[in-house]
């Protein structure tokens, strides 16, 4: 079989040449393989479909959409990626605000029904926590907070770090939050 033939067909066997013959492709049964050209892959420039601008159009837009889209969904992702841990925090503090010191527990231990199983929490009982968080706490009585942001360790770390302006204090208070169960608890940093 010469170079021409494998650069202007297929190469088929004796067996399949009836079915290609069918399909109204072109064999030369004098070779020991025929060759079949298909007349859909011998096309040429001159025989490109006509230029259509509302189907350019189209497809500029959707390509315009689709970029805005994934930006969009990027700024939003980077934007609110730590929402969940700033939810957490704000609810902590709304409950601290209120002096539902019991409820407020159960947000910082992660477990709304913490009063049914109170030995669960003997490391850091209500009592504790009351004096850490009530109005004889570091804080005194709280009435309002801001939150100022979220940091991630540089090391990855098990949690984040939320920021949270008390009382219009300079000294800013720093909540700890696990990622995997959104406990709370005293920021290491």
């Amino acid at each position: 079989m010469d170079r021409s033939a494998l650069r202007f067909g297929l190469a088929i066997c004796h067996t399949h040449w009836r079915i290609l013959a069918q399909a109204g492709c072109h064999i030369d049964p004098d070779r020991r393989c025929a060759v079949a050209t298909i007349p859909a892959l011998m096309s040429t420039l001159f025989q490109a479909p006509a230029y259509d601008p509302a189907r350019e159009r189209r497809r500029k837009r959707v390509i315009i959409v689709l970029v805005i889209a994934i930006v969009m969904a990027v700024l939003m992702y980077f934007r609110f990626r730590n929402w969940p841990y700033e939810h957490v925090v704000h609810n902590f503090f709304v409950a601290l605000e209120r002096q539902d010191y019991e409820k407020a527990y159960g947000i910082w231990m992660h477990d709304p029904n913490w009063q049914q199983h109170p030995d669960k929490y003997k490391n850091y009982p209500l009592g504790a926590f009351e004096m850490d968080w009530g109005p004889s706490g570091e804080w005194g009585v709280i009435k309002e907070h801001q939150i100022d942001g979220v940091a991630r360790p540089k090391n990855g770390g098990s949690g984040v770090v939320v920021q949270v302006t008390i009382n219009q204090r300079a000294d800013k208070a720093r909540i700890w939050v696990e990622k995997k169960d959104k406990t709370l608890t005293f920021s290491p940093f």
